[in-house]
């Protein structure tokens, strides 16, 4: 049996409690905030050499804002939030101002912002102490943290295996318990596929509800970021502190954030009576792991049991989003990572005096970016040339709009989608990195949900039987109905219990 690290070996009590607990215990002044602070940062210290989900600990800035809380909680002040005083980890690809924002990369290596990204600035004015920058695959292309050029993110139900990708230093955080809260982006399923493989809950909100101002962007009109935790009351805490309209993000939507700790609240009475749910017919079928099937026929039948009508639902479009994907994303990745040519943005190299602008920009880009990076830039690029635009890219947004309306027509049906969030149980590390189609098969269950700009979440579904590791359900809902997701996967977390 591989050693373990996950929260209820051996660590001390602050780092097993939820954060809903720990902020009740903060507030109640039966604890403080730099104590539960003071217990994470040392079990990061304790275990994170031998996990690498951290690519930055923030001790000094994290326990100065845990003192901030203290201070003004004992001046008998209301907390600035629900979650005030409870810790986070950050996803190293949101810019904050006192920290390095890498993106796992070699091309930002020691880059300090000189701005917080909406979604830090939020967490810092609910009061918040941020531990540190979790570690991810290279500007989030990947599936497995295995694109870091900090080097992997070990699983902590197994070092062995990935912790998943591309936020699988989030993931992992969580699972070993040097977090209690985290933050997460999803392009394609970085915070749903992570969360399935940690035992831990991932929740993809409605493109447009959580701001992407200071996310450094890998494709725009696809990363989402999102809450992270270990139980849907916590991330459904976590999801109302970040989530909410944003003046300096063009895309994002002028609407009431969803109820979703109302729903997350409700759906813990285990109740589900009156909700329909539609099985994907695409995401329940032979050549997925076997465990991982069992565990969710297993979950379809406890859904039933509480109430819920069960449907198949059948998304014809859904097997052809693999392919549109990795069209559409190697597109905006091309465009969007075009500014770091050692000009503008990004590494210089080559600057010697010796070499031309145009040489410059080769080399810096040739020494900063990995090569999973560079083979999205490369395909992406030549998708957009002339001659090739309308047959590779406009083709791939057709078949994402054929996509939406698969979607629209399954929820004439039903109320939320639900399907196995991968189709195995966590690799071995070095297990797909020669392949890089095997690595992006490995999404093939949460892809969808980017492309019409859904919301799901990754619900812990129980252990395989052949692995004996975590399964992940994903619940998806429509736009905007993000709170369905907390109602139905409070209600399944229940009925687990």
């Amino acid at each position: 049996m591989a050693k373990t690290f996950i929260v209820t070996d051996s660590a001390e009590e602050l780092t097993r409690l939820s954060a809903a607990e720990l902020a009740q215990k903060i507030h109640s002044r039966e604890v403080s905030s730099r104590e539960v602070t003071e217990a994470h940062l040392k079990r990061i210290k304790d275990v994170d050499g031998e996990l690498h989900a951290f690519l930055h600990v923030g001790e000094e800035a994290a326990l100065a804002a845990a003192d901030t809380v203290d201070k003004s909680l004992d001046a008998g002040e209301q907390p600035a939030s629900a979650l005030a005083g409870v810790p986070l980890a950050l996803k190293d690809v949101f810019t904050t101002t006192d920290a390095p924002t890498t993106c796992g990369s070699k091309m930002l290596e020691g880059y300090m912002s000189p701005y917080d990204a909406t979604v830090t600035r939020r967490i810092r004015e609910a009061g918040i102490p941020i531990l540190g920058k979790t570690n991810l695959d290279e500007f989030a292309m990947g599936s497995s943290t295995e694109n870091s050029a900090y080097g992997p993110t070990h699983n902590p139900y197994d070092p062995e295996r990935t912790a998943g990708g591309s936020g699988g230093g989030s993931s992992a955080a969580l699972a070993s318990g040097e977090a209690p809260l985290a933050i997460g982006t999803d392009t394609g399923g970085s915070i749903r596929q992570p969360a399935a493989l940690t035992n831990t809950v991932g929740v993809k909100p409605t493109y447009g509800t959580v701001s992407r101002y200071g996310l450094v962007a890998c494709a725009s009109s696809l990363d989402q970021g999102g809450p992270c935790a270990r139980t849907v009351l916590d991330t459904a805490l976590l999801h109302e502190v970040i989530a909410g309209h944003d003046k300096f993000d063009a895309t994002s939507v002028d609407r009431p954030v969803a109820p979703v700790v109302e729903a997350a609240r409700e759906g813990a009475k285990g109740d589900l009576s009156g909700m329909t749910i539609g099985v994907v017919k695409q995401f329940n079928r032979e050549g997925y792991q076997a465990g991982v099937l069992e565990r969710f026929a297993a979950a379809v039948d406890q859904l039933k049991s509480q109430g819920a009508k069960i449907v198949e639902v059948d998304c014809p479009h859904f097997d052809d989003a693999l392919a549109a994907y990795y069209l559409i994303l190697p597109c905006e990745v091309s465009s969007n990572l075009a500014r770091f040519d050692g000009m503008r943005y990004g590494l210089r190299a080559g600057d010697d005096g010796t070499h031309s602008a145009e040489e410059v920009m080769a080399i810096s880009r040739a020494e900063g970016f990995g090569p999973e990076v560079k083979r999205r830039i490369i395909l992406g690029t030549y998708a957009l040339s002339v001659g090739y635009y309308d047959a590779y890219y406009l083709q791939a947004q057709r078949v994402r709009t054929l996509i939406a309306q698969d979607f629209k027509a399954a929820y004439e049906q039903c109320d939320v989608l639900i399907s196995p969030t991968t189709p195995s149980t966590a690799f071995k590390l070095g297990e797909k990195s020669e392949d890089p189609l095997e690595m992006y098969n490995f999404d093939l269950c949460t892809l969808p949900l980017n492309l019409a700009g859904l919301c799901g979440m990754s619900v812990p579904a129980g252990f395989a039987s052949d692995t004996q590791l975590p399964v992940g359900l994903q619940i998806m809902a429509p736009a905007f109905q993000d709170d369905r997701l907390y109602r139905v996967g409070a209600a399944f977390e229940a009925g687990l219990n």
